[in-house]
């Protein structure tokens, strides 16, 4: 296990790198912020490792009077207080974060595949909830059109092997839908909802070349017909004691 100074060089290390705020990832990522604002409810918002702040542009302006975020790289953190004077800005790791209150949103946009130990920060999320409160997780998925393909070209060995974004970007692990709902269920957490967005068959830097902003669009949303296959998942889920099912949509 690293240190958490170690922790804290690696996480500055990877902020450097990280390319989530331009081309077809700016849509993917504005998209999953529509459907979080779907299921989110009134109240505060807890947002962990907001990078660049891509999903925090589109949710502040929904919940502009109490949000609140953490990152553990100084320049995400620095530039997001910049930008939104009156949002409660931290650089801590998520590990060490002791919020004064609870919260009803909990938003872990690409965080997941990040951590040392996932199922540690979902519990720790589950404490920060309110009683009616939701955590709003997404990550990419491993059996995406994409890396399957990959795989059939002998791009990669497994559609769980990191590749060289992955590597880039500091992910720790690939998750499918399996995986990612495994790991709720273990903090002790109620899924009500779980699926997928973003139809994917080519890398992000050949759509970028020639992908007009309606076929972005389009493939976005028909990746909601098929999760398991989606480029990216996502699960909606509540504190065990608060039982509340939501009907899929769609």
């Amino acid at each position: 296990m690293k240190s958490t100074s170690d922790e804290r060089v690696r996480i500055e290390m990877c902020s450097q790198h990280a390319n989530y705020s331009s081309g077809v990832m700016r849509y993917a990522i504005n998209y999953c912020g529509r459907i979080f604002k779907s299921f989110m409810i009134p109240g505060g918002v807890l947002e962990l490792g907001p990078a660049e702040g891509v999903m925090t542009d589109f949710l502040f302006h929904h919940f502009p009077n109490d949000y609140t975020i953490v990152d553990g790289a100084d320049f995400f953190v620095s530039s997001l207080q910049k930008r939104y004077p009156s949002m409660k800005c931290y650089r801590s790791l998520f590990e060490e974060f002791q919020p004064e209150r609870t919260y009803e949103n909990i938003i872990l946009g690409h965080v997941l595949e990040h951590v040392e130990k996932p199922v540690q920060i979902l519990k720790l999320c589950n404490r920060w909830l309110t009683e009616q409160g939701r955590i709003l997780a997404a990550v990419p998925n491993s059996e995406s059109v994409h890396r399957q393909v990959a795989v059939q070209m002998g791009l990669l060995e497994s559609t769980k092997q990191l590749n060289a974004t992955d590597l880039k970007n500091g992910h720790r692990r690939v998750y499918d839908k399996s995986t990612l709902e495994h790991d709720f269920l273990q903090a002790g957490l109620d899924i009500i909802k779980s699926g997928g967005y973003w139809m994917k068959p080519l890398s992000n830097a050949q759509i970028d070349k020639s992908w007009t902003k309606d076929m972005v669009e389009s493939f976005l949303m028909i990746g909601e017909k098929y999760p398991e296959i989606a480029a990216e998942i996502y699960v909606i889920a509540e504190k065990t004691s608060h039982k509340n099912i939501i009907e899929n949509k769609g």
